[in-house]
């Protein structure tokens, strides 16, 4: 996700529609953080929001948190990509009447109120209104994670976000949606926040073929990073792969299962 924020944004409503956070639910935090530290090789600092949530960091640059949940809420142990929104509420609402569904809230935190949610097609993502970490512009600027949507078809899945977090619509600062190669992409003033690519099968019994959020983090060594992976009990799944001479990807998962993609490449632009 790199578009430049301007310095001081800390308010959700204050960039809209935008991917602004990704999250790890885990089983054990402890194991989490050793895990993503051996292979992504992030430190830690509290969040504010108790001993059950951490915030990792790389290179200083916020990266994501990582928390563990009460069993009664029923998550699944999975990275989830987090979008921002003026009003929980009003979007909740929106998901709904577009046949989205609500699995979460919104709940009440002390910095804002969160929920969880899928699109129509079974994607599962967050929204978020409220406070943005104090050092939330770098997060944007460096470019530490940004996301892909694989689903079943780009282009309604666009109106399906356009319509709930006012993608390209005409309200000032909204986000930019184009269509190229295939794909939909989304823009913020210029910059590429995620793609949006067809040819998921929404009722496939393999997981990995459904509709879904990836949420990328580049490394400098696409087949190190796996090994890594590997030693310290995650999976590769599948084997890397290039994109062309200077970018490679591979798809992991963690101890608990998580799945997100390490890549060779900068930014999705």
């Amino acid at each position: 996700m790199t578009v430049h924020a301007a310095a001081g944004v800390k308010w959700s409503g204050e960039v809209f529609g935008a991917p602004c956070w990704v999250s790890l639910t885990a089983r054990d935090l402890n194991r989490a953080r050793d895990f993503y530290r051996a292979v992504l090789g992030w430190e830690y600092r509290p969040t504010g929001l108790g001993d059950e949530f951490t915030l990792a960091v790389s290179g200083g640059i916020p990266v994501a948190s990582i928390g563990t949940v009460a069993p009664s809420l029923q998550r699944s142990v999975e990275w989830t990509s987090y979008f921002a929104v003026e009003d929980a509420d009003r979007t909740v609402s929106r998901i709904r009447e577009r046949s989205g569904t609500v699995a979460v809230g919104p709940l009440s935190l002390s910095v804002g109120r969160g929920a969880l949610a899928a699109d129509r097609d079974g994607a599962a993502f967050g929204i978020w209104e409220g406070q943005l970490p104090a050092d939330w512009a770098l997060w944007r600027q460096r470019t530490p994670a940004w996301l892909g949507l694989h689903t079943r078809d780009a282009f309604d899945a666009a109106i399906f976000y356009g319509e709930v977090l006012d993608w390209a619509s005409d309200r000032p600062g909204s986000c930019q949606v184009d269509f190229e190669g295939g794909e939909v992409i989304l823009r913020s003033a210029g910059h590429t926040l995620a793609r949006l690519s067809s040819g998921a099968v929404g009722a496939a019994s393999d997981p990995d073929v459904r509709p879904r959020w990836d949420v990328h983090f580049p490394v400098a060594d696409v087949a190190a990073t796996a090994r890594a992976a590997e030693r310290n009990g995650g999976t590769v799944l599948p084997p890397p792969h290039a994109h062309g001479p200077d970018v490679t990807e591979a798809t992991l998962r963690d101890p608990d299962g998580a799945r997100f993609t390490v890549t060779t490449r900068p930014s999705p632009e």
